[in-house]
């Protein structure tokens, strides 16, 4: 098969599916719109909508599969879907969160949750509307986004967030180690609870010796060789879900600490080995893992496996599989 990703880029995910997909023997290539500092560059072919626009008739009539991504298409108004839709080519739409987080859904389970960088609730209903009257089936990464499309798509199917395990050799936290380093790496603050988790830091600064940092702005290569060094990696407090810092970041052997939402816990597998933390508790939280070096190393060799065992791309490729054959 020949397989279109497209056409924003969202933590490395084009490439990295593009990745497992070619080494089962599929063409996957990515064509990213969105340029950030993190610097992805894999499987990718960087362009914009007027190259999109140009060789459209090209693509569409190349690829079997488009497979698009965070409610974006080959055209700024969706003119392509019902061109693929006669050629009866295959479609499906990957949401990731706030390209659909309805304001008032999100804080319904949710009273920390920070939603500012989502479009206003009309407008996301306006593009599911567009969308879904030509895919039929989309994915989301958990069932924190699951809401918020559910009821616009015949099938909505949940596959969790995938990482090239062989770029992340696991680094477990030294328990003799006499002052350890705390990291937190937001790519949106306001989304992150940034300014929660530094209250927090400056508190536990009066009884505890711990080194702090905060990463920004950085190219995604050189950001993990600064996980590599961390003994606890503090990710999001708000979303109610886990990103894929968390999932990088218990890759490389970390403790993480992340807010889960009470209603979520059960649609995770009953292993995971995330610290649960919101601006309630993340002092109590963080504090915690402080005091214990060897409940920091458990909890990295815990991470480890779990992230082998549900987010590796090669199984996630598979499921994406799955799901192309019965569309």
């Amino acid at each position: 098969m020949k397989i279109f990703h497209g056409t924003v880029e969202i933590a490395g995910q084009m490439g990295i599916l593009s990745d497992a997909l070619q080494k089962k023997g599929h063409y996957s290539i990515g064509y990213n719109t969105y340029f950030s500092y993190l610097g992805y560059e894999d499987y990718l072919i960087n362009t914009n909508f007027d190259y999109l626009s140009e060789k459209q008739e090209e693509l569409i009539e190349y690829f079997d599969i488009f497979h698009f991504h965070y409610a974006k298409t080959l055209n700024p108004s969706f003119e392509d879907l019902p061109l693929i839709q006669k050629k009866n080519k295959k479609m499906l739409m990957h949401h990731w969160g706030n390209d659909v987080r309805f304001h008032d859904k999100a804080k319904v389970n949710n009273p920390y949750v920070n939603t500012w960088d989502s479009p206003p609730n009309d407008v996301i209903d306006q593009v599911l509307t567009k969308l879904s009257a030509h895919i039929k089936e989309a994915i989301v990464q958990d069932y924190e986004v699951y809401e918020y499309v559910k009821d616009y798509y015949d099938k909505v199917h949940v596959v969790p967030i995938a990482i090239n395990l062989s770029q992340f050799t696991p680094r477990f936290p030294q328990v003799t180690k006499e002052k350890p380093l705390i990291l937190h790496a937001p790519t949106n603050p306001y989304f992150k609870g940034t300014a929660f988790i530094e209250n927090v830091i400056e508190e536990l600064r009066k009884t505890h010796n711990f080194d702090y940092r905060r990463i920004e702005g950085m190219n995604h290569k050189e950001v993990i060789k600064l996980y590599e060094e961390a003994d606890i990696i503090i990710d999001q407090v708000l979303c109610g879900s886990y990103g894929l810092l968390s999932v990088e970041s218990m890759a490389l052997g970390k403790p993480v600490v992340t807010y889960i939402r009470p209603d979520l816990i059960s649609t995770f597998p009953e292993d995971l080995p995330i610290v649960n933390a919101n601006p309630d508790n993340l002092y109590d939280q963080v504090k915690l893992l402080l005091d214990n070096p060897i409940l920091r190393q458990q909890l990295g060799i815990l991470g480890r496996d779990y992230v082998s065992r549900v987010h590796d791309h090669h199984i996630i490729a598979d499921q994406l599989l799955a799901i192309y054959a019965q569309l």
